[in-house]
Parts: C-alpha cells; structure tokens; sequence
C-alpha cells in the first residue's frame, strides 16, 4: 500500500464542490483522512476566496491511476481540463505526495515543489501527517511548518465543510 497525500481546493461553490469530490474520491479510495478545511485568499489572482485541505489516503494503484481518479473527481464538479492556470477553479485536486515516489515529468512532480512554500497546502498537511517526513528534504511536516522562510501569516480560516463523509473516512 502507497500512503497518498492530496491539495483539495476550490473557489467555486467551494463547499459544495469540495463535498462532490471527497464522495467521488471516498468510492474509490476510502477510508479518507481529512485535514480541517480552511478558507484563504486566492494566490496569484484576484478571486473569491478558496476552501483547501488536504484529504490522505492509501493505495495499491499506480500514480498514473490515482491522477486519472482524481481527474475524474474534478470532472464531477465541472473543472475543464484546459482551464487557465491562475484562475477561479471549480476543484482542483494535487498530488502533494505519492509514498516516497519522486519524478519528474510533463504534469506530474512529485513530492509537489511547492508544498513546502504554500501555507494553504503545508499548513493542512502538517496537520493531517505532523510526524511524515518530506521524502527530498528529510523535515517532518510540521518543522517545515514550524519553520516557514517566508515569515508570512496567510489568513487560513478554519471552515465546517458539512460533509457527514463515507463509511469509515476519517475527520479532523
């Protein structure tokens, strides 16, 4: 089994949205474990607001095969595969981590470069996995989050996503 860590965000409708792709990801992939969901400024465009959170879970599937489900997750919620990258999104589903998995190749890193320097996405994620230690730079999640160079706050407020999950996923 492959421990999988997942960015979940949406500024669209985010809580319903979000509610959408966890049913679609817990058919496929339950139990989830969740991270609390939290409500932050859009980056890198002027936008409403985005929800985030990061969703774990375990896998025999191969990356491949888990980027084609969550493919098909942001598909329910109605996010075009060609979207713009800085734009409003419906659901956006990232890989920030697959087990140790590391490559690199056309629209797949991994571990994710970023998750590192997005509190949107670290702060969630040392939450959910504190003690998981970042395959390339060998701290735990939560000395990264502890220890984040850009001496920013980002206003993440917590947010109750109503989601009453599937049979066995697991909330913060």
């Amino acid at each position: 089994m492959t421990e999988v860590y997942v960015a979940a965000g949406s500024n669209v409708e985010p809580l319903i949205n979000l509610r959408r792709a966890l049913e679609v990801l817990a058919r496929r992939f339950a139990p989830l474990r969740l991270s609390t969901a939290y409500r932050n400024p859009a980056v890198g465009f002027a936008g409403d607001d985005f929800v985030n959170l990061v969703v774990g879970f375990d896998t025999q599937l191969g990356v491949h095969e888990v980027v084609a489900h969550l493919q098909e997750a942001e598909a329910a919620c109605g996010r075009a595969r060609n979207a713009a990258k800085w734009a409003p999104r419906a659901m956006d589903l990232d890989i920030l981590l697959y087990g140790e998995l590391a490559c690199d190749e056309p629209g797949l890193v991994l571990p994710r470069p970023d998750l590192a320097l997005r509190p949107y996405m670290l702060g969630p994620m040392a939450e959910l996995a504190p003690r998981l230690r970042h395959p390339l730079l060998g701290s735990t999640m939560q000395e990264l989050w502890r220890n984040r160079e850009d001496g920013q706050t980002h206003a993440m407020q917590p947010v109750d996503l109503g989601w009453t999950g599937a049979a066995g996923a697991e909330t913060k």
